[in-house]
């Protein structure tokens, strides 16, 4: 009897919903897999010894040159063996932050071939991940309550 043996493991990622003083939100196109050249949020794996949070703040500023601060944990989404997303023997975790940009210029660096500030109604034409779509909705209506009036 053939023994089973996991295909490969775990990885943990972040990535951030990232607004503008513009009411804006950063997109990256993906230089590479899972969802290569498709729109996405920056991110990225969390090293090991890395706190979460620290991932981010790394991986945000290699992928769009940004220095942000955290406004909350949005959720968290999975990944599991997704082959037409290029993850056919993977297993993503990603952990999902709101952010404002508070210094720096959105540029595209390392994993992202290109990025872009969209707003919600210009967000609406965008082919995204249904999985990106629903962090970002999430993101909106915490942005949304932090900011309302009296608190």
């Amino acid at each position: 009897m053939k023994e089973k043996t996991n295909p490969g493991a775990i990885v943990v990622g972040v990535g951030a919903v990232i607004w503008n003083d513009r009411g804006e939100l950063l997109l990256i196109r993906r230089a590479k897999p899972p969802r290569q050249n498709e729109w996405s949020l920056p991110g990225g794996k969390v090293e090991f010894g890395e706190s979460v949070r620290t991932a981010l703040l790394r991986e945000v500023l290699e992928e769009t040159g940004l220095h942000v601060e955290f406004l909350g944990l949005i959720d968290v989404a999975e990944v599991i063996r997704d082959a037409a997303a290029g993850a056919a023997d993977s297993h993503f975790v990603l952990v999902d932050f709101s952010a404002r940009a508070v210094w720096g210029e959105a540029i595209a660096g390392s994993d992202a071939a290109a990025i872009r500030w969209v707003s919600m109604e210009e967000l609406q034409d965008i082919p995204l991940w249904s999985e990106t779509r629903r962090v970002i909705e999430l993101s909106l209506q915490q942005i949304a309550v932090k900011m309302a009036p009296g608190r």
